[in-house]
């Protein structure tokens, strides 16, 4: 079953909702226009990968950090109240898959945290996963809350059985093998990081696992920022990139077969065969045969983040 898929890298309007919003929903149209069937949008989408993190200076830029922080809540994405309302119905509308990286704000659980979230939404329009990024990276942690592992597991799709790990947790290997024990097919990595070293990454996690591989970053220049965006000017350059892009399809066992997609704003596209993940495992089968289960167990706690009411003790 061969199936045409889409990962686009185009920016987002930094900081503006509504406005990225708009813009996922055009390339969604354009990406199902050229017979894709799984659209792919990279680490935190909606509203844009908080970039300025890596570039505040430590103490002096603590009010411009607070406001960008504001800025950032405020157009945060939450779920429960519909937030992805426009990108399910999209989805239902034209019976594609999308997963979307977003900035989630969860009402439910505290309305103040912010979390890395990747969303795997069916061709029904209905959620079928919500993975929040389990350990943000350095600086991401004065933005980002510690996800669960409650969304740490593979589901079926039209398009085959999809699992997704965010950046650098595709460096952790107890949750990559906790995918890969999930019977994965295409294995999503939405991310900041991009280059040489990241495409070796992708290439190992694809022969490791035995499954295809989609990951990209934002390609974003200074030229892409908002003129509305706090600091522009002292944060950032506009023939400057802050991320090339570098979006890219390996395939199981290893071996690019799209991509990289370095420097360009727009959407790659690539045919996989799902059945090709399955056939690829029988010489290295690492939750299988090769996993050798009789020394080896891995035990997951992935029982949801509490409600508020539950730390508060009032409940």
């Amino acid at each position: 079953m061969d199936v045409k898929i889409a990962v686009c890298q185009k920016p987002p309007v930094l900081l503006d909702l509504k406005a990225t919003m708009g813009r996922a929903l055009e390339s969604l149209d354009e990406a199902v226009s050229e017979g894709a069937r799984l659209v792919v949008f990279p680490e935190a989408y909606l509203p844009g990968y908080p970039t300025w993190v890596w570039r505040l200076r430590p103490g002096a830029d603590m009010a411009l950090g607070n406001t960008l922080h504001t800025k950032l809540r405020n157009n945060s994405v939450d779920i429960a109240a519909g937030g992805l309302k426009p990108l399910s119905e999209a989805a239902a509308k034209h019976g594609v898959v999308v997963v979307v990286g977003l900035n989630e704000i969860d009402s439910e659980f505290s309305g103040t945290t912010i979390f890395n979230t990747v969303v795997v939404i069916g061709a029904d329009g209905s959620i079928l996963n919500r993975h929040r990024k389990l350990m943000p990276t350095n600086p991401e942690r004065m933005v980002w809350g510690f996800g669960d592992a409650s969304g740490l597991k593979v589901v079926d799709t039209p398009v085959g059985r999809i699992g997704c790990l965010i950046c650098w947790e595709n460096y952790m290997p107890l949750a990559r093998f906790a995918l890969y024990s999930q019977n994965i097919d295409i294995y999503i990595a939405p991310t900041w990081d991009s280059g040489q070293t990241w495409r070796d990454s992708m290439n190992h996690i694809a022969r490791e696992g035995g499954c295809w591989v989609v990951s990209t970053a934002t390609a974003l220049q200074g030229m892409d920022i908002p003129e509305t965006f706090p600091g522009r000017d002292e944060l950032f350059k506009d023939d400057e990139w802050m991320n090339s892009g570098d979006a890219v399809v390996v395939k199981p066992f290893g071996g690019i077969v799209a991509g990289p997609l370095h420097k360009e704003k727009g959407i790659l596209y690539a045919t996989i065969d799902p059945e090709e993940a399955r056939g690829s495992r029988k010489p290295l089968d690492v939750s299988g045969h090769y996993g050798r289960p009789d020394i080896f167990r891995l035990e997951i706690d992935r029982r949801p983040m509490p409600p508020l009411t539950f730390i508060n003790g009032s409940d």
